[in-house]
């Protein structure tokens, strides 16, 4: 026996590939191997479409498969409909999509991971990943020169193709897992 859970148990909506890449890192960090567990991390491409991402999970999968996501704050009311009108209960508040398995971060996803780093260690992973270069280019121009590092690095990240999604897994793997953003750990809780 493999010990590979047949069929998906669960499945996590995510708003796009970044988050994507940090929920598997996350997952493999801790040890985790979602596929061998029977969990799908969906990327929706953005939590406006969330509503046909809720419905068509629970139409494709048996009723036991448990739904969860993570989301942007701005987003949070696009989630909480999507589950009024799934039939997840009305008037919905934070909490109540906690428990329910939908999360909400602060701002989103890449500025929980920043400050959960802190701006030195950006800087080092920036040197590491040989963009400390491109970085300082862009903190040069004039709408973000005088901006703080962790909102140019927020920006910059989504500047280049794949760069996002790159940085998405980068910052987790340097993240001391003592120091994982709670809507991400509590997402990975709520599969286990």
């Amino acid at each position: 026996m493999s010990g590979r859970v047949t069929g998906v148990r669960a499945v996590l909506l995510v708003e796009g590939q970044s988050d994507r890449a940090a929920v598997v890192a996350l997952a493999g960090r801790m040890g985790r191997d979602l596929d061998a567990e029977g969990i799908e991390v969906v990327s929706m491409g953005g939590a406006g479409s969330i509503g046909s991402f809720v419905r068509n999970a629970l139409e494709s999968h048996p009723p036991r498969t448990r739904i969860g996501a993570l989301s942007d704050e701005a987003e949070a009311s696009h989630v909480q409909r999507a589950l009024e009108q799934a039939d997840f209960g009305s008037d919905l508040s934070t909490q109540d999509m906690e428990e329910l398995g939908f999360f909400v971060c602060v701002r989103d996803l890449e500025d929980e991971l920043i400050r959960a780093l802190g701006t030195e260690a950006i800087e080092d992973l920036l040197t590491q990943e040989g963009d400390m270069g491109s970085f300082r280019t862009f903190q040069n121009q004039p709408h973000w020169r005088a901006r703080p590092l962790d909102e140019q690095f927020h920006r910059f990240c989504g500047t280049t193709s794949g760069r996002k999604v790159r940085y998405g897994r980068v910052l987790v793997e340097a993240l001391d897992l003592s120091r994982a953003p709670r809507p991400l750990e509590r997402l990975l809780a709520f599969t286990s």
